[in-house]
């Protein structure tokens, strides 16, 4: 009786799974073959990334640069894009905003190879660029949360997200194709959790929780260096001709990890071949710190407010091989550079038991020296943002990695589509 049984359960089960296969409900493929798990990545086709990006009013961007760029009316075009101010100081390193809007404004008639190419068609679009200068807005309106100016950077976010949430390509993905710089610790710091599906181009995660930025969908850039890049540094000794050891100058007085800095201080204290100093960034000081790094083996890069800062691109931009003290930091492009090949890492442990981190630095072996320095000369050119853009610069290796997270945004764009009931679907029930 029993084997009579698990025969007709067997047919049936077997009734059921053809029929469901007949209908399209059951994929057996998907069980034998592997199913791709997003559309051909836009990297495979070998065409620039299509961006549209939107025409904000100038109050969002160029405003924040001066009276006179506020004052001007009409959209902002390759012709009338005003200049980085060569004087920006310390501001400059948070000014990626500014570089990726120039870059979909250049015209591209020089023939250089693009990365992403302005479209001004939407329904074309892979990408939506959000030129707000987020970051610029923190440093314009008020410089922390207790002061009363930073009331303009809330109403500028509140006004951006009534512009997007009108947007029916901003609801269509949920924010998920849209590209929006917030470089700066603090950028969009009122409303940031309202953007969290969207590609965010931050310098590192120290004050993003893990629900709003992932490396899964957001991209790590470079800050822009403050220090003039080395383009002449051809020496017939290069080991000789860097005399300091060690170098570090800067804020020694900074939150989170950046409290190892004050410990270092004492540490490093006394060694005649390292150069540690306590310093903010003036236009002075930052000629001062570009000195200082030309003429070292090695530049610290201790963690600052969050684990990054601009001292490491200073460092790579003047080939003094970096020394990053951090249990945590992330790195920009490390899908394709290799940085072990040019810098060199000590756990925060490491470098507070005194002398084992100048101990190690004294004992490395020049020739190994001289490779990274020269590997350091060959990527430099990664971490130049500049106007008009270049191939392979900083800017166009941001796009690149923008390309490279669309495939899982543009997943959840269609299966958002599969799984939403049709209005004629409603109307026919």
């Amino acid at each position: 009786m029993y084997g009579k049984a698990v025969i007709c359960l067997t047919l049936a089960i077997t009734f059921l799974i053809s029929c469901s296969i007949y209908l399209g409900t059951v994929d057996l493929r998907s069980y034998f073959f592997p199913v791709q798990s997003a559309p051909r990545s836009l990297c495979a086709t070998g065409r620039p990334l299509r961006v549209y990006m939107y025409d904000l009013p100038r109050k969002f961007h160029v405003g924040m640069m001066g009276r006179r760029y506020s004052k001007e009316s009409g959209p902002v075009t390759m012709e009338n894009l005003p200049p980085w101010p060569a004087r920006a100081g310390v501001r400059r390193q948070h000014s990626v905003e500014y570089w990726l809007m120039a870059s979909l404004l250049y015209d591209g008639k020089g023939g250089e190879k693009r990365e992403a190419v302005r479209v001004s068609d939407p329904a074309t679009a892979d990408a939506f660029f959000v030129p707000f200068f987020s970051s610029m807005s923190v440093t314009t309106h008020g410089h922390n949360m207790t002061d009363a100016a930073t009331e303009g950077d809330r109403r500028l976010q509140v006004e951006l997200l009534e512009i997007l949430r009108q947007s029916k390509y901003y609801r269509r993905s949920g924010g998920r194709d849209h590209v929006i710089p917030m470089t700066h610790p603090n950028a969009f710091r009122f409303l940031r959790q309202q953007l969290n599906a969207s590609i965010l181009i931050i310098v590192d995660f120290g004050r993003y929780p893990r629900t709003m930025a992932t490396l899964s969908k957001d991209v790590v850039s470079p800050y822009v260096h403050v220090v003039k890049s080395f383009t002449d540094d051809d020496p017939l000794d290069p080991y000789e001709n860097r005399t300091t050891l060690l170098f570090f100058r800067g804020n020694t007085v900074r939150k989170d990890e950046g409290k190892i800095r004050v410990k270092l201080a004492k540490i490093l204290t006394g060694n005649n071949d390292v150069r540690y100093e306590k310093s903010v960034a003036t236009p002075s000081n930052i000629k001062m710190s570009t000195k200082g790094m030309r003429l070292s083996k090695f530049c610290l890069h201790p963690a600052g407010d969050t684990p990054s800062s601009c001292r490491l691109f200073d460092a790579i931009v003047s080939h003094c091989v970096p020394v990053i003290v951090s249990d945590k930091i992330e790195l920009p492009f490390e899908d394709e550079i290799d940085y072990t090949k040019f810098s060199i890492f000590f756990s925060m442990k490491e470098a507070l038991e005194p002398g084992y981190l100048v101990n190690q630095l004294r004992q490395f072996p020049k020739d190994r020296w001289v490779e990274m320095w020269k590997r350091l000369k060959q990527v430099s050119h990664h971490y130049e943002f500049q106007y008009p853009p270049k191939e392979e610069d900083a800017v166009y290796m941001i796009w690149r990695q923008v390309k490279h997270k669309l495939p899982g945004a543009q997943l959840a764009v269609h299966r958002n589509r599969r799984l939403k009931i049709p209005d004629w679907w409603r109307r026919k029930k």
